[in-house]
């Protein structure tokens, strides 16, 4: 089995859609005002949003979106005006993460975990 998509909930997809492009998500289809799906940069998973009336009570959902060069990403997008509720740093399970909200306040993690991923040190044989 393989994740093919996630998708999560959006109460006005075009500044959601400007949000993800921003970020640098593939915009390939474009059906708004409902649904929208993006290709990520890396590796063959698809992201989309849909409209719901309400957002989901709580801490919302949380993605994480890999990226080799977290420092030199979050970099780039403070450049274009992205804010970030959690600078890179070391985490105690050997990623390096960096955090934010998207414009329906679910929590977008930028991370970098190698084989660390997959493989941490504590992996159930």
């Amino acid at each position: 089995m393989n994740l093919n998509q996630i998708t999560i909930p959006s109460i006005d997809l075009s500044v959601s859609i400007k949000f993800y492009q921003m970020i640098g998500l593939n915009l390939i289809v474009d059906a708004q005002p409902h649904y929208a799906r993006f290709e990520c940069m890396d590796g063959n998973s698809t992201f989309s949003i849909h409209l719901v009336e309400e957002l989901p009570n709580g801490n919302g959902i949380w993605v994480y979106f890999e990226c080799e060069n977290i420092d030199e990403t979050v970099n780039d997008l403070m450049q274009k005006g992205i804010v970030f509720d959690e600078m890179p740093n070391d985490k105690s399970w050997l990623w390096r993460e960096a955090r934010l909200r998207d414009p329906d306040n679910n929590q977008i993690i930028l991370y970098y975990a190698g084989k660390n991923r997959l493989n941490p040190p504590w992996r159930l044989n």
